[in-house]
C-alpha cells in the first residue's frame, strides 16, 4: 500500500489522518468546505487531490469519512468519483454511518470496477482517533479485510470483522439506535424528576447503583447534573440522522420498528426547533421544556 487516499477531513476524519501520518503513511487527501484539518495534513506532507477520481487513481486504498450515505454516493459516483478512477485490486472503505442498502449497492459497483468495498463504521470519539483507539466495525470481503488490517490496526484498538458487506453498518445502526434510546430515556427521567420535585443527583445515585447503570447514563448525567454537555460529543442532528437510518433500514427489511419511533420523534423535533447543534445530553433541556407544568 504505497499511498492511502482519505476523503472527508472533518473532526473525526482529520483526527484519523493525523494518526495515519503519525504512523508514517503516505496520504492523498480530499476535503470539503472546512480546510482546517486538510491544511494540517498538507503541512505534514500529504498531497491534495482535485477530486475523488484523482484520489482513487493515486491510491491502493481509499478511505471515506462522510456524514451521510448521499455524501458517500456523491464521492463514489460520476466522472470525478472514486469508481471512475479505481485501480485494479484497490480497497475502498466507508468509515461513516451509512445505510446498509446503499453500502451493498456500492459494493457491487466497486466489484464490477475491479476493486473491493468494505464498510467500517466507527465507535468512540475523535480524541480516541488521535491515539489509534477507535472501535472499527468492518465487514466485507475477507481478502480485502486482510489487506487493510495492518492500517486499521494503526487506527483502532478493537478492529472487528463482522461478516458480509453491510454487516458493519447494520450493527452500527442498531448500536446507535439503542444508545440514543437510552440517552433519551435518561434525559426524560431527569426532566420528570424536576416535575416531581426530586433532586436529579439523588435519582442518578439510585439508578446508577443498580443494573440500569451504563456509560450512556453517565454521559447524560454529565450534563443533566454536572452541566458538561461534551462528555458525549455527538450532536442531536447526527443522532436524528442515525436513528432515522435505523428506521429506514427496518423499512427496507419490510418490518415496522416500534421502539425507534419515540426516540426519532424527539430527536427530529429538537433538531427542527433549532437544537440540532446541541449535544445529545442536552436533550435534558428539551424534555424539561416539554414536561414543564
Amino acid at each position: 500500500m504505497s499511498k492511502i487516499g482519505f476523503i472527508g477531513l472533518g473532526l473525526m476524519g482529520g483526527a484519523m489522518v493525523g494518526r495515519l501520518q503519525d504512523k508514517g503513511h503516505d496520504l492523498v487527501v480530499l476535503g470539503n468546505r472546512d480546510r482546517t484539518y486538510l491544511d494540517q495534513a498538507l503541512a505534514r506532507g500529504a498531497t491534495e487531490a482535485a477530486n475523488a477520481r484523482e484520489v482513487a487513481e493515486a491510491c491502493d486504498v481509499v478511505m471515506l469519512c462522510m456524514g451521510t450515505s448521499d455524501q458517500v454516493e456523491g464521492r463514489m459516483h460520476g466522472e470525478d468519483g472514486v469508481i471512475a478512477g479505481l485501480k485494479p485490486g484497490a480497497v475502498v472503505l466507508d468509515f461513516g454511518t451509512s445505510l446498509p442498502a446503499s453500502t451493498k449497492a456500492l459494493g457491487e459497483e466497486v466489484a464490477a470496477a475491479g476493486g473491493a468495498y468494505l464498510d467500517a463504521p466507527l465507535g468512540r470519539t475523535p480524541s480516541h482517533a488521535k491515539d489509534g483507539l477507535l472501535n472499527i466495525m468492518c465487514a466485507g470481503d475477507n481478502a480485502a479485510f486482510d489487506k487493510v488490517k495492518p492500517v486499521l490496526d494503526d487506527l483502532g484498538e478493537n478492529v472487528f470483522h463482522l461478516g458480509a458487506l453491510g454487516s458493519g453498518h447494520t450493527i452500527k445502526l442498531i448500536n446507535n439506535f439503542f444508545g440514543m434510546t437510552v440517552a433519551n430515556a435518561m434525559a426524560e427521567a431527569f426532566a420528570m424528576a424536576d416535575v416531581q420535585g426530586v433532586d436529579r443527583k439523588a435519582l442518578y445515585d439510585v439508578m446508577s447503583a443498580g443494573p440500569l447503570h451504563s456509560g450512556m447514563m453517565d454521559f447524560v448525567k454529565g450534563y443533566g447534573v454536572d452541566g458538561d454537555p461534551n462528555q458525549l460529543a455527538f450532536a442531536i442532528k447526527n443522532a436524528a440522522k442515525d436513528v432515522g437510518y435505523y428506521a429506514k433500514m427496518a423499512d427496507n427489511a419490510g418490518v415496522d420498528s416500534i421502539m425507534s419511533k419515540c426516540t426519532l420523534k424527539a430527536l427530529e423535533t429538537a433538531r427542527d426547533e433549532g437544537l440540532g447543534e446541541d449535544m445529545v445530553s442536552q436533550m435534558v433541556d428539551f424534555y424539561a421544556a416539554k414536561l414543564k407544568p
